[in-house]
């Protein structure tokens, strides 16, 4: 009788053993699981903040005009806003890339050729507002209730409206008719805008609508 008791008290410390392995064991597979799950949930918010940031931000073209001068296009505005839902963007990370199909050119923002043209009545393709250099483009404000976009501190957000002057006869001596120009408005972040556009085959008019 001695022995059985001794056995099954044996038994009973064994099965205690086991279920205490077996109970710290499930506790740290718990653990690794709910942090793995909250590593990932978090990866997940912050790859979807990203992607929606992404998606949203970006600047929209409304409409690229040309000055004719010598039967050449010497200027072109490009008419921006931001898109719908995009946070503020500042222009001086803001890049215009732009090719004639023979010269590809890296173009940004210059802070002296920067014009204040919300009072109205400013002659736009006349305006301090187009650089003589071919890597540089300049601004006229449009549109700016809160008057975020100064000189020296360009910041375009939702209802602004600029154009990027850009000196085309800088960059390319000038665009010919039947001229393919193809390029890109790049921001920081965010989508570009694309630009695609064929000079007419015939200048009638001094100023041209070109996209």
């Amino acid at each position: 009788m001695d022995v059985r008791r001794h056995q099954k008290g044996a038994i009973g410390i064994g099965a205690m053993i086991v279920s205490i392995a077996m109970v710290l064991v499930a506790g740290i597979v718990a653990y690794v699981i709910l942090s793995t799950g909250s590593l990932l949930q978090i990866q997940s918010g912050s790859t979807g903040a990203q992607t929606i940031q992404e998606v949203s931000s970006g600047l929209k073209i409304t409409t690229i005009q040309g000055h004719i001068s010598s039967g050449l296009i010497d200027k072109i505005a490009l008419i921006i806003t931001p898109q719908a839902g995009s946070p503020a963007i500042d222009l001086t990370g803001v890049l215009i890339e732009l090719s004639d199909s023979r010269l590809k050119t890296i173009i940004q923002y210059a802070a002296p050729f920067w014009v204040d043209g919300t009072p109205g009545g400013v002659n736009l393709f006349e305006a301090n507002a187009f650089p003589s250099s071919s890597s540089e483009y300049g601004v006229i404000v449009l549109v700016d209730e809160d008057g975020s976009c100064m000189q020296n501190t360009p910041i375009i957000n939702a209802g602004d409206s600029v154009i990027l002057a850009l000196n085309t006869t800088a960059i390319f001596s000038g665009i010919a008719q039947n001229v393919n120009i193809e390029g890109n408005i790049i921001p920081e972040e965010g989508a570009g805008s694309i630009i695609r556009f064929r000079a007419p085959s015939a200048f009638v008019y001094p100023i041209v609508n070109l996209q």
